[in-house]
């Protein structure tokens, strides 16, 4: 039988010491070192002894008959999973908290019961009462839902194999514990092993198990980071607290497509699903206004059109500031040298600030071209006409790089009433023709020279 001793480990990067250190060598973290009570390696020898023999089969053989993916009757958390959730499949949704990680599960979990699912939400935060509190204020305190208050994953898995479930909601897995590991939950060592367990008896009975994760204040998810290596799918709750928009994010999938949005909106009665972001991010879009231009960008398979707005002011300091929110820092760095460097542009003297209006945070390339476009119109005090969006790859030489699926983009612009395009060019559009509404350029100076050119007044191009 193997033997406990005591080791540290960090809590953020799981990197295990001798002794306790205030600072992880690994990870830079300070004072995240935590003394744990861990099994010792298996005695030597133990390789070499026989072990059963594993029954293979084929791709042909089936265990058991595939059922279809249950739909949770939210549209936008359908979306994102890739059609709905798949019996086995273990799901972990992170986000800050009071972001809605709870509700949206209860809200899922509720209309999954009253599709004759047998479904069980186990919390190790809230008492039972307390989630027939959000219920009712959710108007789902009628839906048929087993509920249980317990950390113990000891007594959640004899539960799992003795009522029969479709679907167990942990919430959350930081809260969990193992009985028969000292050490505390929450820790790398219960956070790994409680997962580890509950994925193994959901994988062997074909219960879909859902996991409410913690994040860090960097955002990353709490624990150790094989977690997100262990489940199937893997989603971040998005937003700012003083947008209503929530952004759930797919950054894993094994059953769909991978970096998927859903948009919910925040009410007193939970969750609303929003079926046309696009709408909704532009709405209170101001015009005639320097700094803003509407970038037309694809989230996942899903064209969104959001404003960018960018701000440049003159500095008193020595080093200007640089201020981004829902993009990256070092994408904007890099836009700015190629603007002083290729355009003549000067942004030395001046602080910048940028933002993705709506609380949405854009990944892709894409975004390049809108990003100049704002930054230009900031310094220059030129309007960018208001039926225009823009979107494409901005290269360190200046020059502007297609990105996917314009097609797709250039069809949701229209279906929202702009009239023209800044994109790349199309390389198919020799054999196709250039679409309409599109004006391809090829380096970022023509788009300077253009807004230039524009009198300070909105106008069509």
């Amino acid at each position: 039988m193997a033997k406990s001793k005591s080791n540290y480990i960090c809590q953020n990067c799981a990197a295990v010491t001798p002794r306790w250190i205030g600072k992880c060598e690994s990870c830079n973290a300070w004072n995240s070192i935590v003394e744990e009570i861990v099994e010792s390696s298996p005695p030597k020898g133990v390789g070499s002894m026989k072990g059963r023999a594993i029954p293979f089969s084929n791709l042909q053989n089936k265990t058991k008959e595939i059922r279809p993916r249950h739909k949770t009757g939210i549209a936008e958390l359908d979306r994102v999973t890739g059609g709905g959730l798949v019996d086995g499949m273990a799901l972990l949704i992170g986000g800050d908290p009071g972001i809605g990680k709870s509700t949206i599960l209860l809200q899922a979990v509720c209309n999954l019961a009253k599709n004759n699912l047998n479904c069980a939400y186990i919390s190790g935060e809230e008492s039972e009462d307390q989630i027939r509190m959000r219920a009712e204020r959710l108007g789902l305190s009628d839906a048929p839902v087993h509920l249980a208050s317990t950390g113990n994953v000891r007594n959640i898995i004899a539960s799992m194999e003795s009522e029969d479930l479709d679907l167990v909601i942990i919430d959350s897995i930081q809260t969990m514990y193992v009985d028969h590991i000292e050490s505390a939950p929450g820790t790398v060592t219960q956070v790994r092993t409680s997962a580890q367990e509950l994925i193994r008896i959901g994988k062997k009975r074909g219960i879909c198990v859902l996991l409410v994760g913690h994040v860090t204040k960097e955002g990353q998810l709490a624990g150790p980071r094989v977690l997100e290596h262990m489940v199937d799918t893997v989603l971040y709750f998005e937003g700012e607290r003083g947008h209503p928009f929530r952004i759930l994010r797919a950054v894993k999938n094994r059953f769909g497509p991978t970096d998927e949005i859903g948009v919910f909106e925040m009410g007193e009665a939970g969750l609303v699903e929003v079926p046309n972001p696009s709408e909704i991010f532009l709405a209170q879009r101001q015009e005639d206004i320097p700094g803003s231009a509407v970038l037309a960008a694809i989230e996942g398979t899903r064209p969104v059109l959001v404003e960018v707005q960018a701000l440049v002011a003159t500095t008193s300091f020595a080093t200007p500031r640089r201020a981004v929110v829902g993009w990256d820092m070092g994408r904007l760095a890099m836009i700015l040298a190629v603007l002083e460097a290729r355009c003549g542009m000067m942004f030395s003297s001046s602080d910048v600030y940028l933002n993705i209006a709506g609380g949405l945070r854009v990944q892709e390339p894409g975004a390049d071209l809108a990003v100049v476009a704002a930054l230009v119109s900031a310094l220059t005090g030129y309007v960018i006409p208001s039926d225009t969006v823009f979107f494409g790859e901005v290269g360190l030489a200046g020059e502007i790089r297609p990105t996917v699926q314009m097609d797709l983009r250039l069809k949701e612009a229209q279906k929202l009433g702009f009239k023209e395009a800044i994109c790349p060019m199309n390389p198919t559009s020799k054999k196709k023709g250039t679409p309409e509404g599109a004006t391809p350029i090829k380096h970022v100076s023509d788009l300077v020279s253009r807004l230039q050119m524009e009198p300070k007044k909105t106008v069509a191009f």
